[in-house]
């Protein structure tokens, strides 16, 4: 296990949940870059379409145009890994021509699949879903086969609700975007997991994944945890998305104490300061 690493947020959107039309012009962008970088940022995570609950789905070209020059501008002006949250392939394509080191899919590589829209998949069986599996290719996945070089970020997201067992529910699920990777020759060095927090799920479904986080460490591949300011803290304290912060801290750490390793956030000092002192404690002998 590493250090925490820090992935701050820069949506490029006019509708983001928290944050939207903050940086949605190259200059708001690549000076909220700069901040989150001096204040410890590892890897700046651009984002074009939100995807808050509600969200308006928007066309590639126009996704394309929004992040595009931005992820072009940061490259050429900062030393940084960058991320591209998008699971649409095209968008995809285009980020990883200007340079993107990480690909943040929202649907772990099922949209435009039978697993993104299709609700009665999961009423079946699991034996009958892996014949399904096995007969579905998966644009994204075939797309990073052909790019090793760039990282992917499976997150959990599902079409149908409700859960029997949510934990292992969500484990299952996010064991079929693991298989589609490597059945379209993706390989295992490039895989992170996302158990979704706020996606598909309750509030309570939500605290059930942050308690027990550990077994998602446990499938074998590094995790991301995104919680930043999500509905789960608002929920729970009771308080509007700018009071968020605490909650978030509080969720992060837990997550590093559970092995999370990524830790994608809007306040990039504050969370930073935390899991750092928390790392510390970890490591004392």
């Amino acid at each position: 296990m590493t250090r925490p690493i820090i992935m701050g947020i820069l949506n490029v959107t006019p509708d983001s949940f928290s944050d939207g039309d903050k940086f949605n012009n190259l200059d708001s962008a690549l000076f909220h870059t700069e901040e989150m970088l001096k204040d410890g940022a590892d890897i700046i995570d651009v984002g074009g379409e939100s995807t808050r609950p509600g969200y308006t789905l928007i066309s590639d070209e126009e996704e394309i145009g929004r992040v595009v020059p931005v992820i072009e501008a940061i490259r050429a002006r900062f030393d940084t890994e960058i991320s591209l949250d998008t699971y649409k392939t095209g968008v995809a394509k285009a980020g990883i021509a200007a340079g993107i080191n990480y690909l943040n899919d929202i649907w772990g590589l099922k949209w435009a699949t039978p697993f993104a829209d299709d609700t009665s998949l999961y009423e079946l069986k699991k034996e009958e879903r892996q014949k399904r599996l096995a007969e579905t290719e998966s644009p994204m996945a075939k797309l990073l086969a052909d790019h090793k070089e760039v990282k992917a970020i499976l997150m959990h997201n599902r079409a149908g609700l409700p859960y029997e067992d949510t934990v292992s529910d969500v484990i299952y699920d996010m064991k079929e975007s693991v298989d589609m990777a490597l059945a379209a020759g993706m390989t295992r060095e490039q895989l992170i997991l996302d158990p979704g927090i706020g996606f598909a799920k309750t509030t309570e479904d939500n605290l059930i994944l942050m308690k027990h986080m550990d077994a998602f460490v446990n499938i074998g591949y590094p995790v991301l945890l995104g919680i930043s300011r999500k509905s789960m803290i608002g929920n729970t304290l009771d308080l509007p998305k700018d009071q968020r912060l605490e909650g978030t801290i509080a969720s992060d750490v837990v997550g590093l104490m559970a092995g999370c390793e990524i830790f994608r956030v809007h306040d990039v000092k504050e969370n930073k300061r935390a899991l750092d002192m928390t790392w510390a404690i970890m490591q004392a002998k």
